[in-house]
C-alpha cells in the first residue's frame, strides 16, 4: 500500500513539474510563427535638418524642430544573439513630432515573453552580447507583435531617441537578447 501511494505521489509530482516546465519554456513556440505586416510610415527623401530661428540653441536635435515630412533619425541591421535574427530597424520622427521604431523584414524565433527594447548599450556580436541590454538605460516599447514581418512601435513622449543606441528583441523571462541592431545616426 505504501508503495502505491509513493508511486501516485511521484507521478503527481512529475506531472506538476512537466506542466510548470511547459509553461516556463513554451517549447511549441519554436515551431510556430506569428507574421505581422504593419503599414510602414513613408520616409522623406531628404532629411530636414534646419531648426526654426526661434528654437533655443540648447534644444536637442530630436525635439528642436518638427520636420516637414517623416525622417529617419537612426537605423541599423539586426545581428543574431540567442536565436538567429535578421531584419533592420529605424527610428523615425514623424511630421507630427511623434517618434516610431520601424522594424523591417524581421525574422527571428518565436519565444516566451519577447519584448522590444530601446537601450543605451552597444550591440556586441556573439554570446558576449546576449545579456548586456539590461545593464544600462532601456525602455520597453511593447511585447513583440510577431517574430516575422514589418512592425511599427510608438516611442513614449518621455523617451528621447538621442538617448538610445540600439534595439533588442529581448526575452524578458530569461533575460537574454534574441537579436539586436545598432542604431546609427543617419
Amino acid at each position: 500500500m505504501l508503495r502505491s501511494r509513493l508511486a501516485r505521489a511521484g507521478i503527481a509530482a512529475a506531472v506538476v513539474v512537466a506542466v510548470l516546465g511547459l509553461y516556463w519554456f513554451q517549447p511549441w513556440k519554436l515551431f510556430t510563427d506569428t507574421y505581422v505586416d504593419d503599414a510602414l510610415p513613408p520616409a522623406a527623401t531628404t532629411p530636414v535638418t534646419s531648426a526654426p530661428a526661434s528654437a533655443p540653441a540648447s534644444a536637442s536635435p530630436s525635439t528642436a524642430a518638427t520636420p516637414a515630412a517623416n525622417e529617419i533619425l537612426a537605423s541599423g541591421d539586426f545581428v543574431t544573439h540567442e536565436h538567429e535574427t535578421t531584419g533592420s530597424a529605424e527610428i523615425r520622427r514623424l511630421a507630427d513630432g511623434r517618434h516610431q521604431l520601424v522594424i523591417r523584414d524581421l525574422n527571428t524565433s518565436n519565444g516566451p515573453d519577447l519584448r522590444v527594447w530601446l537601450t543605451d548599450q552597444p550591440v556586441i556580436r556573439g554570446t558576449a552580447g546576449w545579456k548586456v541590454f539590461d545593464d544600462g538605460k532601456w525602455v520597453e516599447l511593447a511585447r513583440l507583435k510577431g517574430n516575422k514581418g514589418n512592425q511599427v512601435y510608438e516611442l513614449p513622449a518621455s523617451a528621447d531617441p538621442a538617448d538610445f543606441r540600439s534595439v533588442s528583441i529581448w526575452c524578458k523571462r530569461f533575460a537574454v537578447s534574441f537579436g539586436a541592431a545598432d542604431l546609427t545616426t543617419t
